[in-house]
Formats: structure tokens, sequence, C-alpha cells
């Protein structure tokens, strides 16, 4: 599976590449990342921003390469995640454990499940690491 198979299947769409739109997600990943350090806040919070950054740069990687994920198709979370081994190189190791996330992500807002100190950590750690990667191969000159 490539990129371009799933345009062919309606997961992706094709769009121009949009360098302010790059750095703007970017951007709010980072802001996202930093209020993870706010002081009182619990751990369904903290990974409910942790979460919207990996989403984020998901994103922003996809938009480096010329995609998008087809927001009219269930799955659009998933579907990008997954997307990250093809537009930054994340090791499928770490895509099973960002997809692990997106998991208790939707159980979370779904179900009410509460968000452990662990996995919030998790997600903050893995949140850090993702950024370390997307701030060396989302950059505006690498674009």
């Amino acid at each position: 599976m490539t990129l371009d198979n799933l345009v062919s299947i309606g997961r992706l769409q094709r769009t121009p590449i949009d360098r302010e739109f790059i750095t703007r997600l970017t951007m709010a990943a980072r802001r996202s990342l930093a209020e993870v350090e706010t002081s009182g806040i619990g751990p369904d919070t903290r990974f409910d921003l942790a979460y919207k950054c990996i989403h984020r740069i998901a994103m922003a990687s996809l938009a480096a390469k010329g995609f998008r994920t087809s927001q009219n198709q269930p799955g659009h979370h998933q579907t990008a995640i997954q997307c990250l081994g093809w537009s930054m190189g994340v090791p499928k190791e770490t895509l099973i454990t960002l997809d692990a996330l997106r998991k208790q992500r939707n159980l979370s807002d779904y179900s009410g499940d509460p968000i452990s100190a662990e996995v919030a950590s998790t997600c903050i750690a893995e949140t850090e690491a993702l950024l370390g990667v997307a701030g060396q191969r989302l950059s505006v000159d690498n674009v």
C-alpha cells in the first residue's frame, strides 16, 4: 500500500502543498504540547492535548506530501496515523503505539473511559518524539 493507493480507494485526496498550512498545523501541535505542562490539569486533558498534537503532525506530514485524509470517510484519524510511516518514515513499532493511543482516545471520547496517568504520560512521550521528527522533516525548507 502507498499514499497513491489510498487515493485510489478514497481514503486520501490529493491537495496542493501549502507551506503556510503545514506551518500552522505544526505550530498548533507545539502549542498543544506546551499546554500539557499546565498545572492543575488531569490525565484526561493532558492525553487529549498530546493526542491532538499527534493528529496535527500526522495531518501536516500528509500535507507536506500533497495529500489530506478524506474527511467524508470514517476513520480519518486512523488513516492519518497509519500514513506516518510513508509521510515521515515513522517505524512500524511506533505506528502500533500511536494506533493504540488512537483507540484509547476513541474509548475516552465515545465511551467515557478515563485516561490513566500512565497512558497520558505515554501519549506525551510519543508526542514529544514525533514532534522532534516532525521538526526535522516538516521544516519549511524541506517541504
